[in-house]
């Protein structure tokens, strides 16, 4: 009973608006979700491959120093303390 109250306080072209304009929201907040949800996975993917890309690297490196070791060759060193401890070490 309130409702019909209000519709016929406002007026129908009011009211419709009104629930049409909630139609909308609804619609965007499922639509955003879904996109978010997308993005996280995806940020999941990429963290995943970022890892794997610091272990192949720790990896190279590693089989480098010790073919340097074997055939007696000395070591790169700016080559190796650009890869001690930083964030990005594909500097190559």
């Amino acid at each position: 009973m309130d409702a019909l109250f209000n519709l016929l306080e406002v007026g129908f072209p009011i009211a419709s608006a009104l629930a049409g304009g909630f139609f909308v929201f609804l619609t965007l907040r499922f639509i955003l979700d879904g996109a978010l949800s997308d993005i996280k996975t995806q940020r999941g993917f990429v963290k995943g491959l970022d890892e794997r890309i610091k272990t192949m690297n720790n990896e190279l490196i590693r089989i480098d120093s010790m073919i340097n070791h074997v055939f007696n060759l000395k070591p790169d060193l700016t080559r190796l303390s650009r890869s001690d401890g930083q964030k990005d070490a594909r500097k190559d």
